[in-house]
Formats: structure tokens, C-alpha cells, sequence
């Protein structure tokens, strides 16, 4: 990549704001990409990999720790936006159902959401409720590319497999990226090609 996007994964950045129910969401600003996924599915890590900040985004080893729709200014340029993760967490029924609401509604309406990050754990696969999130996405035509993580944890062989899995089962998607970003955060694996590709995203 070359031009004045090259060094927009250098530039500073840092914290926002962040929501926990709808009337709390900042104002529409910049062009976002958003990070959703499983709990523990690795997003919080794949922010600070892209952003070579090791501590912007609080990762965890317990599922359902990032509380909020977490929103991050990189240079001024681009959001990138840490949202909860969907499915199991370590809370309440309630607290995950108001998420989810809270979810719905950000994915729905947002102007400036320029494409989704749906972060699937390479090692298991699209489970029900990545398929239930990239239907909402459909429905709302907001763009979204399928992320995996962890592939580091995989045989060659293995994520070959769960990539053309994965590629035959987009054809029933109208609204997903047809490329596949194969990541890891911990290896660095596939991170300069998602900044190239997010990079174009920005102002």
C-alpha cells in the first residue's frame, strides 16, 4: 500500500467513549469499523494488535468482560469500535439481553459503520450465533468481512479446510467481504494485510 494511508495503524490512538445503552452512544464522527464475535473470541486483542498498543483495549481470559461498545479514535481519522461479545459471558441473563439489544441497535443505524469485523475462532468454526449476526447484517446491508483468530493454534492443513468452509457457506451471505482475514494476534499473523485493508476504510 502506499500514499498517506500507509502509517494510519502509526498514528496515535486512544480511547473515545464508551456505551452501555443506546441514548449513550457518542455522535457519528468518523467512518468506524466495528469488532464483533463470540466472547473471548479474541477482539479486544486483534485492537491492539492493529494498533501496536498493547493496553488500549482491556483483554481477558474471562468471557463477557468488555461491558460496554467500547469506541476508539485512530488519528483522527478512522473508529475502531470493541463491542461485546455475543453468546456465552460470565453476567447475567438480563445484562447479556440488554447487550444484545444494545448491539442490534448500534449494527442497524449507525451512518458512519463502514464494515464489521465478525472475529470467528479459527479452531471451531461459524457456530449458531455468528450465523444469527451475520443475518442481521445482511438484513441491514452493512458490509462485514469474516476474521479468523487464532490460526497460530492451527495445522496448515486444518485452516485450509476452514477456509473454503467458510468461503462456500458467504455464497448464502449478500452483504460479506469475500476475503477471508486469517489472524493472529500473538504471531502477528495476517495483521499488516487487515491494516491495508481497513486502512482504505478511513477519511
Amino acid at each position: 500500500m502506499s500514499g498517506p494511508l500507509t502509517n494510519l495503524f502509526l498514528s496515535p490512538c486512544s480511547f473515545a467513549a464508551g456505551a452501555t445503552h443506546e441514548g449513550a452512544l457518542p455522535p457519528p464522527l468518523l467512518p468506524e469499523v466495528a469488532f464483533a464475535g463470540r466472547s473471548n473470541v479474541g477482539k479486544s486483542s486483534l485492537i491492539n494488535a492493529l494498533t501496536g498498543q498493547n493496553h488500549l483495549a482491556r483483554v481477558s481470559h474471562t468471557p463477557g468482560r468488555t461491558q460496554q461498545i467500547n469506541f476508539f479514535d485512530l488519528g483522527g481519522r478512522l473508529g475502531l469500535v470493541d463491542m461485546p461479545g455475543y453468546g456465552y459471558a460470565a453476567v447475567g441473563k438480563n445484562t447479556v439481553a440488554g447487550w444484545q439489544e444494545m448491539i442490534q441497535f448500534y449494527l442497524r443505524g449507525r451512518v458512519t459503520l463502514r464494515r464489521v469485523c465478525v472475529l470467528v475462532d479459527s479452531r471451531h468454526g461459524f457456530k449458531p450465533v455468528d450465523t444469527e449476526i451475520m443475518d442481521l447484517l445482511d438484513e441491514a446491508a452493512v458490509p462485514y468481512q469474516i476474521v479468523l483468530t487464532k490460526v497460530d493454534e492451527m495445522k496448515a492443513e486444518a485452516l485450509e479446510k476452514r477456509q473454503a468452509d467458510i468461503l462456500l457457506a458467504l455464497k448464502k451471505h449478500p452483504a460479506a467481504f469475500p476475503v477471508i482475514a486469517a489472524t493472529s494476534s500473538r504471531k502477528g499473523t495476517g495483521i499488516a494485510e487487515l491494516r491495508e485493508s481497513l486502512a482504505e476504510l478511513a477519511n
